[in-house]
């Protein structure tokens, strides 16, 4: 099996390529493709009979002019920018629920908003009763400022 190996350096170069692409597939970053793209054109120079020697220097020459081209060109045409991108806590404004536990005049109660149990206050100081939709207009921390939704 090392004879054929041998006699056919190109295969390894190809599943090289084909176990960087799927690699590439998990990660989304562009970065293993670069490296798929260097081990393909390596596999282009064992098919052609360049020694050992060349196929390394093609595949390190290779995969960093990808490094430095292909994938900054990728990621600016398929990664845009958002403006504002919201996480964690922020991204919970906006978002309905309802009551669990009464919120107090000028205290605290808790809500549920998509299975997860929030310690709300209401937006302005009044009661809220149990079972009633809210939606959330600031988070400090966490606590949710709510106020009633008019159904």
């Amino acid at each position: 099996m090392f004879d054929y190996f041998s006699t056919n350096v190109w295969l390894i170069w190809v599943i090289v390529s084909i176990i960087c692409l799927i690699l590439e597939l998990s990660s989304g970053d562009f970065f293993i493709l670069c490296f798929a793209i260097g081990a393909a054109v390596a596999a282009i120079g064992a098919g052609c009979g360049l020694t050992v020697t060349w196929q390394i220097i093609i595949f390190a020459v290779v995969s960093a002019l990808s490094l430095l081209l292909v994938r900054p060109a990728l990621v600016k045409k398929l990664h845009k920018p958002h403006k504002e991108r919201l996480s964690n806590a922020e991204a919970m404004i906006g978002r309905e629920g309802r009551v669990t536990e009464d919120i107090e005049a000028g205290g605290y109660g808790r809500i549920a908003v998509d299975g997860d149990n929030w310690k709300a206050v209401s937006a302005d100081g009044s009661a809220i009763n149990t079972g009633t939709r809210v939606r959330i207009t600031k988070m400090e921390s966490i606590i949710a400022t709510v106020e009633p939704v008019n159904e």
